[in-house]
């Protein structure tokens, strides 16, 4: 934690990955002081209107990848940094954990470079909350010893080196953004001969009530998964102990294709873009 008292607070916390109750206690305490609310895409709805100050301001600075309307991170800087600035609580609340592939490093290096009081509040990670929704451990004795967070959201993420070096291992993989690279995840780690006990789960929308869990053979993928279109969030896990997931699922698949996440409305997302525009302006 960092020390300055001639300006306001930020406060970078996880929200969990979706079911609104799995939020620690600590961030509800930031959240019902906060004079501005800078939060993202994947933080369920329902945490911002049980928890947040009602007289603080929401500000929404999702992000997409690929698909539809994201805020720069330039731009979410900049709120940060004006904000905090101007004497106010800010919290800055993302998805998940707020370490695990949420570009916290952007945000830690702009608070210390401008000198602003900062704290990190950890969350449940997308992971964790997929993997104890679908009744999958990410580690256990006789499968699993250790559990290895990846992307491979573009192809040149992973080199074929690593590629050879994940098929190999017995650890457990979870792979976050890569939903709509998944063949070609499937294809490198089979291309390398994974073992066919090692098999293949995407979670979808976890934790939350349209949760959907599809399980296949890595080796059968092009049968069973080829070609689905899926929800985001997803998450893949790939290990032996996605073979745990049904004698121990304990949460039915929704069968439903609603969204949880719905995108923000055109209309707030005008809002947005006119207060960033004034923000930055006075920054």
């Amino acid at each position: 934690m960092k020390d300055n008292q001639q300006t306001g607070k930020v406060i970078i916390a996880g929200a969990g990955p979706g079911d609104p109750e799995l939020i620690t206690i600590k961030t509800v305490r930031h959240l019902q002081k906060a004079d501005v609310i800078l939060t993202d895409r994947l933080v369920s709805p329902a945490i911002l209107d049980q928890y947040a100050n009602p007289k603080a301001e929401i500000i929404y600075v999702g992000k997409q990848c690929r698909r539809g309307a994201s805020t720069p991170q330039s731009s979410i800087n900049q709120l940060i940094v004006h904000h905090a600035k101007a004497g106010r609580l800010v919290v800055r609340l993302k998805g998940g954990d707020v370490s695990i592939f949420s570009n916290i490093l952007d945000e830690l290096e702009v608070v210390n470079k401008h000198g602003i009081t900062y704290e990190i509040v950890p969350g449940i990670t997308a992971a964790s909350g997929a993997a104890a929704y679908s009744g999958i451990p990410l580690t256990a004795r006789g499968y699993s010893t250790a559990v290895r967070l990846l992307t491979f959201y573009k192809s040149d993420v992973v080199t074929s080196e690593y590629w050879k070096e994940l098929a190999g291992t017995d650890d457990t993989l979870v792979f976050y953004m890569s939903s709509e690279t998944l063949h070609g995840l499937v294809a490198n780690l089979v291309a390398n001969n994974i073992s066919k006990d090692k098999l293949l789960a995407i979670v979808e929308q976890a934790t939350t009530p349209f949760q959907q869990v599809q399980v296949s053979s890595l080796y059968d993928y092009d049968e069973n998964v080829k070609g689905r279109e899926w929800i985001s969030p997803s998450l893949v896990i790939i290990g032996k102990v996605v073979g745990l997931q049904e004698q121990f699922a304990w949460l039915p698949n929704s069968n439903s294709r609603n969204v949880y996440f719905e995108q923000v409305s055109a209309s707030v997302k005008n809002l947005v873009t006119q207060k960033e525009t004034e923000y930055v302006g006075r920054a």
